[in-house]
């Protein structure tokens, strides 16, 4: 472990090399979460930074009684991977980008309800199903730009030759309506295990995670289609939840707020959208409470980014990348709040995980074309 697990008290403590950018108000942030009541544990992982009231990149274990506001408004925010059939020897960037700028924010009535699970065709968000949104949200062509754990890259099922896509994204508006009616009933307070209240929240925040679930694989399937491509579901994970957990002999509830679990398999852990990937293997360690980084994580704050760097780049600039790749992204704000530089480096993140002893680097992706908003977002 080195000098990568930070105990800042009793209760909190939080993973970082001596390079790793990690912001004092995200510290307090941590310190205030651990305060409230009936909370056990809280663990801020690499790529953690302030949110609105409590810190994103963070798992926190409570027992008794668990708290929907940490969670925050994206239930089921996470990210599936898939397997795509195009050869990346054969890809021609600028047809793929001509492709995908002409892809609608949003999918046709008529694709909605060719694709759309029955069980979903009368949901008040069903118009929202295969829409990515916006904020650090995302859908990734990536290259195998580096193996660097044959074997276990071979566990992993996916082929070097082919690009892959990651989709990066939510339960949309579904969950931002659930939570604000926990909190116009509840505050900010938590619920007790037990209580009809919580099961009410529990069951909603189920539908979520299956509603985000369903969105990633309909992005998936609508970008491959735009580019006359197939693919094949390779991982789905989920970074914003609440689940019921042990630690350490202890029954409580597991929150994580933009975390990735340790102890589902294979997972990937992006970078900014002009760096690199990394698939990993994880460790599970109930110190970390079996929890990891789910990106690199915002270095600056959303209004800084357009003053910081607008006399230094314009929205066409920062649609390529120094790797190489290009981004779609039409909502001008919106490409200067997710420009790189905005972000941690992720080498930084991924070296604290790897000292920390939690995960194994598989391989190293690169990033051929983002695809953020056609202008709609």
């Amino acid at each position: 472990m080195g000098n990568t697990f930070h105990s800042v008290s009793e209760h909190v403590s939080y993973i970082a090399t001596e390079a790793t950018w990690i912001e004092s108000k995200a510290i307090q942030q941590l310190q205030i979460t651990a305060n409230l009541p009936d909370m056990v544990s809280v663990v801020g992982m690499p790529d953690l930074h302030p949110g609105r009231g409590y810190p994103v990149g963070a798992a926190f274990f409570s027992a008794k009684r668990f708290y929907p506001a940490l969670v925050g408004n994206d239930i089921g925010c996470g990210m599936s991977l898939f397997q795509t059939d195009i050869k990346k020897s054969k890809v021609n960037l600028d047809k793929l980008e001509k492709q995908l700028s002409e892809m609608p924010d949003h999918a046709p009535l008529a694709w909605l309800d060719e694709h759309v699970p029955n069980d979903m065709q009368s949901h008040d968000f069903m118009a929202s199903l295969s829409s990515i949104g916006g904020g650090n949200h995302f859908a990734e062509f990536q290259s195998i730009d580096e193996i660097l754990q044959p074997k276990l890259f071979a566990e992993s099922g996916l082929n070097k030759q082919q690009l892959l896509l990651l989709v990066h994204s939510g339960s949309r508006g579904l969950g931002q309506t659930i939570l604000r009616q926990h909190v116009e009933r509840h505050s900010h307070n938590g619920l007790y295990e037990d209580s009809d209240d919580a099961k009410e929240y529990l069951h909603a925040h189920q539908c979520a995670l299956n509603f985000a679930q369903v969105n990633r694989r309909l992005i998936g399937l609508r970008l491959l289609q735009q580019v006359k491509a197939t693919g094949e579901l390779s991982l789905d994970i989920n970074h914003n939840l609440v689940e019921p957990y042990n630690i350490n002999g202890i029954d409580g509830w597991l929150h994580r707020k933009g975390a990735t679990p340790s102890d589902r398999g294979f997972v990937v852990i992006p970078g900014s959208r002009g760096d690199y990937s990394y698939l990993v293997a994880p460790q599970p360690n109930e110190a970390c409470l079996n929890s990891l980084a789910h990106g690199a994580g915002r270095k600056w704050m959303r209004t800084e980014c357009k003053g910081r760097l607008s006399h230094r780049y314009t929205p066409l600039q920062l649609s390529r990348t120094a790797l190489g790749s290009r981004v779609i992204c039409a909502n001008k704000q919106l490409i200067y709040e997710e420009a790189p530089q905005s972000y941690k480096s992720i080498d930084t993140v991924i070296e604290s995980m790897v000292n920390m002893g939690v995960i194994q680097v598989v391989a190293r992706l690169k990033p051929v074309i983002t695809y953020k908003t056609s202008g709609e977002c």
